[in-house]
């Protein structure tokens, strides 16, 4: 079928709210810096504690705990937020798995203002089968959520999360395994940008340099990997393949290196016959996300993008779920 998202999308001009911020603080993510100082760099400044209190999204609690997975222990943090409690208490709390951005070996802690359960962790180079058996652990997913049975579950991430959440469904679904309720890919890494108008305009200082993405894949690949490969790659596998698949919801930025990748990822999506919800910020630039302290219009994209998971999973999914009397396992 064909799509009315397009495979390319445009940038407007930079809010100024990020310029400051990303004049100030000098960051980048695969810039000219040692691995190491850019690193500890982000830390410093993305880190949680380093955020003034006032600006923190607000968390109810955490737990710290861990799963068993095909190459040991997966240490987890699940993290309650306060808009949780009323659908907690009432036993229809949301759970999600959200894998993180940071080029898929470093980030700084971020919260959901979604009314989830939200469980962020740490992934290293045989991430796609371990996050496949955080979903396949001995124990009940909502063991280590502490959510009912009867909850919707779905996975998120950004960036290189983003690639592994599009992975993992992949493998759900290739393997015969109950699929996720929904995913949610913030400016995702669908595949390496290497021909895309978006790599052409980003290396420009304006905090992911598109340059470095090839090195942080380079890191990531086992050895003999194609970087085409299907779990690596999602976005350059056919249309055909990317079919049957849950429900997504994809935002993209216009100062962005993974722009274009992330849009043609939604329109094959869409052209298979999956249900996408695009949405596309094009004065924002890559990691607005972990920039709400500084910027109000980064405040308002991730508002936009709770009200839209909110409606998704609570209006749709878990009334067609109680519906039918089953549950959308993980």
């Amino acid at each position: 079928m064909s799509s009315k998202i397009p495979t390319t999308a445009q940038r407007g001009t930079l809010v100024a709210s990020i310029k400051s911020f990303l004049d100030a603080h000098h960051i980048r993510l695969g810039g000219a810096e040692e691995f190491t100082t850019e690193r500890a760099h982000h830390l410093e400044v993305f880190g949680i504690h380093t955020i003034p209190s006032e600006k923190r999204h607000p968390i109810a609690s955490a737990e710290f705990t861990a799963i068993r997975g095909p190459h040991g222990t997966i240490p987890i943090r699940v993290l309650y937020p306060s808009s949780d409690e009323v659908a907690r208490k009432k036993g229809e709390a949301a759970a999600l798995v959200y894998f993180h951005g940071g080029d898929t070996q470093s980030a700084a802690l971020t919260s959901s203002r979604t009314g989830c359960a939200c469980s962020p962790r740490f992934l290293g180079p045989k991430c796609t089968p371990s996050s496949t058996a955080s979903r396949r652990s001995t124990s009940s997913p909502s063991s280590w959520t502490n959510t009912p049975p009867s909850s919707t579950r779905y996975s998120g991430g950004d960036s290189a999360g983003g690639n592994m959440t599009a992975a993992v469904t992949l493998r759900r679904r290739d393997s015969g395994m109950k699929n996720l309720a929904a995913q949610m890919l913030l400016y995702p890494e669908a595949r390496l940008p290497f021909d895309t108008p978006a790599a052409a305009e980003h290396n420009s200082g304006l905090y992911l340099e598109c340059n470095g993405i090839f090195s942080f894949a380079d890191h990531y690949l086992p050895r003999g990997t194609a970087p085409g490969f299907k779990y690596i790659s999602p976005g350059m596998q056919s249309v055909e393949y990317l079919a049957k698949q849950p429900p997504v919801a994809v935002f993209t930025s216009g100062f962005d290196p993974l722009r274009d990748v992330g849009v043609e990822y939604a329109h094959k999506l869409d052209e298979a016959g999956v249900e996408v919800h695009w949405r596309h910020y094009e004065n924002l630039t890559h990691g607005w996300l972990q920039m709400t302290a500084w910027s109000d219009e980064a405040i308002e994209a991730v508002k936009d993008v709770a009200k839209g998971l909110k409606k998704l999973l609570y209006e749709q999914w878990f009334s067609q779920i109680q519906a039918e009397g089953g549950d959308s396992e993980l």
